[in-house]
């Protein structure tokens, strides 16, 4: 039961979110539940994998539902556990790496607010051009762990789908900016994030906490020179603030002696040469110099990175995009191990919507129609928020402790290899192993324990089973 004295050490503090001692035991049902499971079908798989009495279901409806426990304070003080406890946080001059990103989770509910026509962007064949569903943004934090990256996921919250008022003028760039700030991270950070996030509301909004912005430009992207000082007499009129434009990617075509050969800093590759050219232009979406570094790969082609850190190495710069790819291994693990997005929280007084619609608009609904409508997206984010951590949870026990969690792993894998730490699919199976010990002995984590105990269904296979 080690492994669970570990777990438990990593959600006790989530403690300080919870207004109630039973509110924080339902949460740490939720969160062992769907560190467990086996099947990823909403809230009846936690009743499943803990061996719960058929009543808990309401229970845990109620709780998902419940303002006993606020998303975003939830959110906050697991940002601050994982800054105080996680030993392996990324960090490039003295500041922590997050990354960014969003994903569109297919939804089919004629009653679930927040539900749109989304378009995917995406080279993969298996994607619809076309999906109803949410479209949520997330945050993510880099922590390295041996020879490996993980991407551990702070928040995520549905950024579309919903109009409550037309004076709400914020944009997409501007929803994930708040999210940002509202982790409360103190100290200035390093964003990394896809081309869609280069833009003035980004950057600008970074620069002024004292933060700084990696992503990718498009190719149709350009800059300008800075204006030369010069000590001729001014004109008359407005001076001039850019100098000569710089339509970027056509210097992949110059044969300027900048270019540099080096051995490829990309995660996970070797013996691969690279040439790159660093810059420094007026980019004028933010009004200042930005570090633009234009990369040549042999096999991935050309790429055109923007940083708004001036004195950041390229070689730098080029590590941090290319590690970007991790907060896509965390979607994956979270859509297909954890389910952290298998919701099916219905709201039967919503009027139904098309199948092909767009926005709500709520500001011509009654006020109770629109805390309803309120109410069931804190239960999405409510959801999304714990499996989140749960995932996070998970990720820290296998980067922290390996040892322990292949001692109580009780199987086998062809793929173990060295310096690498165990997936979160083998930290699930672990800590199922290990449940029915967690639950008959003694030490940290009782609370817990009474409460599981006390609700079990010994009619069932799974709740015989835990009982022992």
């Amino acid at each position: 039961m080690r492994i669970w004295t570990q777990w438990w050490s990593w959600v006790e503090p989530l403690r300080a979110a919870c207004s109630r001692s039973r509110s924080f035991l339902w949460l740490l049902a939720a969160l062992a539940g769907i560190s467990i499971r086996s099947d990823l079908l909403g809230v009846t798989s936690i009743v499943r994998a803990l061996g719960l009495s058929g009543y808990c279901y309401d229970r845990l409806l109620d709780f998902f539902h419940s303002k006993a426990v606020d998303p975003d304070a939830l959110c906050r003080c697991w940002v601050k556990t994982v800054f105080a406890r996680m030993a392996g946080i990324y960090r490039v001059n003295g500041r922590p790496v997050l990354l960014g990103d969003g994903i569109k989770i297919p939804k089919r509910g004629h009653k679930m607010p927040a539900v749109k026509l989304l378009h995917q962007v995406s080279d993969s064949n298996t994607k619809p051009e076309y999906i109803m569903g949410h479209s949520i943004q997330a945050v993510s934090v880099l922590v390295s762990a041996a020879s490996s990256f993980f991407a551990v996921p702070l928040s995520a919250r549905i950024h579309e789908g919903l109009v409550f008022t037309n004076r709400d003028q914020r944009t997409l760039p501007n929803k994930f900016l708040s999210l940002v700030e509202a982790l409360g991270i103190a100290e200035p950070v390093y964003l990394v994030a896809d081309a869609y996030y280069a833009c003035h509301t980004m950057a600008l909004g970074l620069i002024q906490a004292g933060s700084h912005l990696i992503s990718r430009l498009r190719k149709n992207s350009v800059a300008f020179e800075p204006i030369p000082p010069t000590e001729a007499k001014s004109r008359r009129g407005r001076p001039k603030l850019y100098g000569c434009k710089v339509r970027l990617f056509t210097l992949f075509e110059t044969s300027d002696d900048r270019w540099i050969t080096v051995s490829s800093p990309v995660y996970g590759e070797k013996d691969v040469l690279i040439r790159y050219l660093c810059v420094d232009l007026l980019w004028r979406p933010i009004r200042r110099l930005a570090r633009f570094v234009l990369v040549e790969h042999p096999d991935r082609g050309r790429i055109i990175l923007l940083c708004t850190d001036l004195s950041l190495n390229p070689i730098e710069i080029i590590r941090l995009y290319a590690l970007r790819f991790k907060i896509e291994l965390s979607f994956k693990q979270a859509v297909r191990t954890l389910g952290a997005y298998a919701y099916h929280f219905w709201m039967r007084a919503m009027d139904e919507i098309g199948s092909r619609s767009g926005d709500q608009y709520l500001h011509r609904k009654t006020d109770q129609y629109r805390d309803a409508i309120r109410r069931k997206l804190a239960a999405y984010h409510r959801y999304i928020q714990i499996a989140l951590i749960s995932l996070g949870v998970l990720q820290c026990i296998a980067t922290t402790t390996p040892a322990l969690v292949w001692s109580s792993f009780g199987s086998w894998l062809c793929t173990i290899r060295p310096g690498i730490p165990p997936s979160e699919l083998v930290v699930m199976i672990a800590l199922r192993n290990s449940l029915p010990d967690f639950l008959i002995a003694s030490g940290p984590g009782h609370l817990l324990r009474k409460f599981l105990r006390d609700r079990l269904d010994l009619n069932r296979a799974e709740g015989f089973r835990l009982a022992g």
